[in-house]
């Protein structure tokens, strides 16, 4: 028989879906906020305090920003910075999780030492001091190398390969298998989902990173999307030629103001992430659900 839900049961399971929806429409609004504001035109914009649809769709934002050579160049190097850096994590977060699972004398004291000099950290002087003496200062290298490896990450990493059975490796052992062949053969496809899960965190991480391109990277030309947004949004820094571009334009009255640029570089700085999601969401789910069902 099919066990019918009591009235209770219908009340709380239409009472969480309203609650659901109330919480996901609150956490949805900004964005349509942002939306709405980016393709407002410039009189509707200074005449209305609280605008939830425009009487007039423009785009003069958006070409504007697309015009603008600051703001392509620093969406070409945070690209650059994102894959190259997501594909360094990755390798060598997995490289170093295969080699602390290897059962060789003295494993427990030296995955302490590595998890330890992980965990606690430094500082950001410290780091800095050791980038500056290392030559990577307004290097790209300096956003990727000093946080290489995330200590959390590794450890997942590591039990994911721990709960891939053995047997498989001993069979790849006796057929003449090294080390190298049995972890690219092997542990690497079968680590799939664990891979794109923390490789989706790394690209978000390194897509949204602003604080160590202001502290490495002394030249603007090489400013990732971010500095530019905050240069737009929170600073308005009239060194910024599209900060200043944008005021100018708001004074004249002819291009959009510089809010409704900022909206539209929000929007089309969070994009590529938007984009790339969806072909990782079926190894996401996976992964996210690491060490929750054994198995």
């Amino acid at each position: 028989m099919i066990n019918q839900k009591s009235m209770s049961e219908r009340l709380i399971d239409i009472i969480n879906i309203i609650l659901l929806g109330l919480l996901a429409l609150m956490m949805l609004f900004p964005f349509y906020y942002i939306l709405t504001i980016s393709f407002t035109s410039y009189e509707e914009y200074k005449l209305s305090e609280l605008i939830l649809w425009p009487d007039r769709w423009v785009t003069d934002a958006y070409t504007y920003i697309l015009n603008s050579k600051e703001f392509i160049h620093s969406i070409g190097v945070t690209i650059y910075v994102t894959v190259v850096g997501s594909l360094a994590n990755i390798i060598l977060t997995a490289t170093m999780a295969y080699a602390i699972t290897r059962n060789i004398w003295g494993q427990k004291v030296f995955l302490f030492l590595v998890l330890f000099t992980f965990i606690f950290n430094a500082g950001m002087i410290p780091t800095y001091l050791i980038v500056k003496a290392t030559g990577l200062i307004n290097s790209y290298w300096a956003l990727i190398i000093p946080g290489a490896i995330n200590s959390f990450n590794l450890i997942v990493i590591r039990q994911f390969i721990l709960s891939i059975p053995n047997e498989l490796n001993e069979a790849a052992l006796i057929d003449g298998a090294n080390d190298l062949q049995i972890f690219t053969r092997i542990v690497l496809p079968l680590s799939k989902p664990a891979l794109a899960a923390f490789g989706l965190f790394y690209a978000v991480g390194h897509w949204n990173t602003y604080f160590n391109a202001i502290l490495y990277l002394n030249e603007p030309s090489k400013w990732t999307v971010q500095v530019i947004l905050r240069q737009i949004v929170i600073l308005n820094d009239t060194t910024n030629s599209l900060a200043s571009a944008a005021r100018d334009a708001a004074k004249s009255g002819i291009l959009p103001p510089g809010e409704t640029i900022g909206m539209a570089a929000i929007l089309l700085a969070t994009l590529p992430i938007l984009i790339v999601y969806p072909f990782l969401q079926k190894h996401f789910a996976k992964g996210v659900m690491l060490g929750s069902v054994k198995g």
